[in-house]
């Protein structure tokens, strides 16, 4: 299976990390990791690609990995790099998938990249900060401390993700799920049992701190303010992943968006949770996906 990393020259005299895998004539499935991040997890995706009939493209999101910081940035924001990383690989019309802060990036793309973004998927994503749903509620501990800081803002958030940052620096397959904590269920560390796929994953959360912790910051912040677009506005369709037994991004918020989004298409699984719903669910996210993107070609 061909995998390939690059940068790119990107906008305002930026660096854009890119990374490619599966066949370049497959659909173009644009990936937006999560948060924290970066364009090395394509690889823990590598089942989507061995049929040949997607190409997978991503980046680290501006901040993480060898990106180039993009202060201030709102989740809008990430749609210029997008079409930056194609115009580059020379790729025209695709999908977007997000998985959970890579979510609300993916929607992002198709609420203001269409038609060249003909429709996104959103795995365990997080919904806007101001939905009438309790944000928070249902999350692990760490996320609980985290949000609380970062609607606060200031001095006590910085060094409180500069300390995570850290921690995150030094992931291996050894400590990964230790780093995680109360915020893996039972079914999200047996998606971990394996060596390879532990070590992929926690090479990819390593690498997104190789410059340090401010994209993890910036992403935080984006959360917390107005994204730059109405999701509910979305005219191409959106397939929502959620699961019950997730305590990174609880299920209320996989049920806002579906509900929410007038062209959304709820798949819901209860035993699952942030991680399983990838792992557990290859096979139906590939046929969903190679259903949902006939029109996104190369």
């Amino acid at each position: 299976m061909e995998y390939a990393e690059r940068l790119i020259d990107g906008p305002d005299g930026r660096v854009i990390e890119v990374a490619t895998l599966g066949s370049a004539s497959g659909t173009t499935v644009f990936v937006h990791h999560g948060t924290p991040g970066s364009s090395a997890l394509v690889r823990w995706l590598a089942p989507l690609a061995t049929s040949g009939a997607l190409h997978l493209v991503t980046m680290s999101r501006a901040g993480y990995g060898r990106s180039s910081r993009r202060e201030g940035r709102n989740v809008a924001a990430v749609v210029d790099d997008v079409r930056t990383v194609l115009d580059a690989l020379g790729l025209g019309s695709y999908v977007a998938v997000g998985w959970s802060g890579g979510g609300p990036h993916a929607l992002a793309c198709a609420a203001l990249d269409a038609p060249r973004c003909s429709g996104a998927w959103s795995l365990a994503g997080v919904v806007p900060i101001d939905a009438d749903i309790d944000w928070t509620e249902g999350m692990g501990p760490e996320n609980l401390e985290e949000m609380a800081l970062a609607q606060e803002g200031g001095p006590r958030y910085e060094a409180h993700i500069a300390e995570v940052g850290a921690q995150f620096a030094t992931a291996t397959a050894d400590n990964i799920i230790e780093i995680f904590g109360g915020l893996l269920s039972d079914v999200d560390k047996a998606a971990l049992a394996d060596d390879g796929a532990r070590g992929i994953f926690a090479d990819a959360m390593r690498h997104g701190f190789a410059d340090g912790w401010r994209g993890f910051f910036d992403d935080d912040r984006a959360f917390m303010t107005d994204w730059g677009f109405d999701p509910t506005s979305i005219d191409a369709p959106v397939s929502v992943w959620y699961g019950d037994a997730d305590l990174m991004v609880p299920p209320t918020h996989g049920a806002w968006l579906a509900a929410a989004l007038p062209t959304a298409t709820s798949h819901h699984f209860p035993g699952d949770g942030h991680l399983s719903i990838i792992t557990n669910r290859s096979d139906e996210l590939l046929a969903d996906l190679v259903a949902g993107s006939g029109g996104a070609r190369p």
